[in-house]
């Protein structure tokens, strides 16, 4: 194959480029279960061990766009095609105009940004090309770096469900976040001067 040309490609910045999920994907996502705070962060509860069978199932399920369970899946790399995480586009309300985001970062490469410059171009894709008007999410109570990245882009927490989770034999908050185009756009105005 000829090498691609990713000059004009929509889904990267100077950092990160976003792709789908690819077969090779499952050894990451299987390495990546066994961190188990930040599994209990994403799923909010403590999953059982991790199988190579599980791995590869949700690959499958999920390869070149292929989710059936309204999911669009990324796999993020870094500018040297290193995998860095994933992050998805979920919970896509057409009719009412509201989506969620999901997202992990490897151990490795935390704390540099990737998460906040993926979470930005699934933001410019719900709000100026899927034509979406709310992101709504949430943080398990003491994930404070999700709360801090949702906080950047430009979230407002909105409010918290108490007691909502049980995990390690004691009940965990959840902090409701959420986000409108207008504020996206106000906040991010020069990103978006022609829209």
């Amino acid at each position: 194959m000829r090498n691609i040309d990713y000059t004009n490609y929509y889904w990267q910045d100077d950092e990160i480029r976003l792709r789908s999920i690819e077969a090779e994907d499952w050894e990451s996502i299987y390495l990546n279960a066994f961190d188990t705070p930040a599994r209990r962060f994403l799923e909010c509860t403590i999953e059982l061990p991790p199988t190579i069978s599980e791995a590869k199932k949700f690959v499958e399920e999920n390869v070149e766009f292929s989710s059936t369970n309204g999911r669009i899946m990324f796999t993020i790399e870094d500018m040297n095609g290193e995998t860095v995480g994933g992050i998805n586009l979920n919970s896509i309300d057409e009719r009412n105009g509201t989506f969620s985001i999901g997202i992990v970062i490897d151990h490795p490469y935390r704390g540099k940004g990737y998460g906040t410059r993926a979470v930005h171009m699934l933001l410019k894709y719900a709000f100026f090309e899927r034509r979406l008007n709310k992101f709504n999410d949430y943080v398990l109570d003491g994930n404070k770096a999700s709360a801090a990245m949702l906080r950047k882009v430009g979230c407002v927490q909105e409010g918290v469900r108490r007691q909502i989770f049980y995990i390690n034999g004691k009940y965990h908050d959840s902090m409701l976040f959420g986000l409108t185009k207008n504020e996206y756009r106000d906040l991010h105005h020069k990103d978006h001067q022609n829209i």
